[in-house]
């Protein structure tokens, strides 16, 4: 848990406030006491970045008035409320209203931060969606596309900005799927030469003799089928852009005409010996290390150090794991917006697979799976990655849902202890004979989570 979690804690026993903001700070929160209602107020806004903790009988305004308060300047910060024996009808009405969960008094101080540590969990994914939102509704800063709060990638957002209008060339590095074009798009976008054209091509996706009237161009009957003037991809750029990506694949003939093409800033068309000037910029992409002579392989040691004036690396999704829940929210928003359909609600559960999994496929196959994950087709996946709480039918009476959230909870519990009784029951603040019983009347085997079974 992050230790800038901040915490509102409202209690008006001023002995067990004291404790309890002891409790929690000891765990890592921020913690901020009250010991009244109206003033703890003061202390929300709508994009309060922490949980709230409240006693439900308080003097002035009790927790469920304050409560609704709170709903009225945000309905999403999570609210946790303590309560007597007596008060569990009321803490049953609050839960139905939307309050997060309730403790009853005297509770464990593990549980206690455990259900905070759920709730603040629950904020931090709200409000990464909720900058996402306000982000997609404001694409035109353009920042939208190459979204990221992790300090590398503010870095590389910095850089792009810097040298967009510096009209130098510039190499971009980095894995498959890590946003290089995108990249591009931005140096393009940021400079003085967004009136002009983007051209991009891909090296890799064409013939070798394709490829040459592609980049230069050709006149009426320069080859068999040339039967019309073609302007070329390096023409057509001058002014703007011309995006190379992948390449390390471009042919060796090509590469000695590209190198020219970059120090003259001229072009001549196939089939004729006019020399035309470009006004040019090149960005080029390779997948791999063309420093490295050893992955450079056959491409010209002489053109890369040509091209590498500006040399930038976009750092694959591993790196930059808290990046994942930000981007997989706005491609999911995206592509509601495109199969106009809703979002599917987003998990916790669903933020932690996000973040395990490498993506070996990086922002792309993120994206693919933002959208089978919009059209429904992700659904098993999705389910299997949940716990079982979270995809339990709500149907049934109340006291049948709380069974099988106790449930939840002591194999969460056993699990995380690898079935030790002595640190279970600890955990879960319950006598050992308790703990029995509730595993008879659940079902569960303790046997089945020793040594992570």
């Amino acid at each position: 848990m992050n230790a800038t979690t901040s915490l509102l804690l409202v209690d008006d026993d001023r002995d067990l406030l004291k404790a309890t903001a002891q409790t929690l700070d000891l765990a890592g929160f921020s913690v901020t006491s009250r010991t009244s209602a109206l003033e703890a107020l003061s202390s929300l806004e709508r994009d309060y970045a922490g949980v709230v903790v409240s006693d439900i009988r308080m003097p002035a305004m009790d927790g469920l008035e304050f409560f609704e308060r709170i709903r009225s300047i945000d309905p999403d910060i999570p609210v946790i409320l303590m309560t007597g024996h007596g008060d569990i009808p009321m803490a049953v009405v609050a839960i139905q209203a939307g309050v997060y969960d309730f403790m009853t008094k005297p509770f464990a101080a593990d549980r206690l931060v455990q259900c905070v540590r759920r709730a603040a969990e629950k904020r931090k994914l709200v409000l990464e969606n909720r900058r996402l939102r306000e982000a997609v509704q404001d694409e035109d800063q353009g920042d939208v596309t190459l979204l990221g709060q992790t300090p590398v990638m503010q870095r590389l957002r910095n850089t792009i900005r810097q040298i967009a209008d510096t009209d130098v060339d510039v190499l971009l590095t980095g894995e498959t799927g890590t946003g290089k074009e995108v990249v591009a798009s931005l140096l393009h976008r940021w400079s003085s030469r967004s009136k002009g054209n983007f051209v991009a091509l891909n090296c890799g996706a064409l013939p070798e003799q394709i490829l040459e009237s592609e980049l230069f161009g050709h006149e009426t009957g320069a080859f068999t089928g040339a039967q019309k003037r073609r302007v070329g991809r390096i023409e057509h750029s001058s002014g703007g852009t011309l995006f190379l990506d992948e390449i390390e694949s471009m042919p060796p003939v090509s590469q000695i005409q590209m190198l020219r093409v970059l120090e003259m800033r001229e072009v001549t068309p196939l089939g004729t010996n006019e020399v035309r000037p470009v006004d040019l910029r090149v960005i080029a992409a390779a997948k791999v290390d063309l420093g490295n002579p050893q992955e450079r392989r056959d491409f010209r040691e002489d053109l890369y150090y040509r091209l590498n004036v500006v040399s930038l690396f976009i750092p694959p999704l591993r790196e930059r794991r808290d990046d994942v829940p930000l981007l997989f929210s706005f491609f999911c928003q995206r592509a509601a917006k495109r199969f106009n359909r809703e979002v599917p609600p987003l998990t916790i559960s669903l933020n932690r697979h996000l973040q395990d999994h490498t993506w070996p496929g990086n922002v792309r196959e993120l994206n693919h799976f933002a959208e089978r994950f919009v059209l429904g087709l992700e659904t098993l996946t999705h389910d299997t990655l949940m716990p079982e709480a979270e995809v339990m039918d709500r149907s049934g009476t109340l006291p049948d849902r709380m069974a099988k959230i106790e449930a939840e909870l002591i194999r969460e519990a056993l699990q995380a202890n690898d079935g030790d009784v002595k640190r279970t029951i600890e955990a879960l603040g319950i006598p050992r004979k308790t703990f029995y019983d509730k595993l008879q009347r659940h079902g569960i085997s303790r046997a089945t989570f020793v040594n992570g079974s």
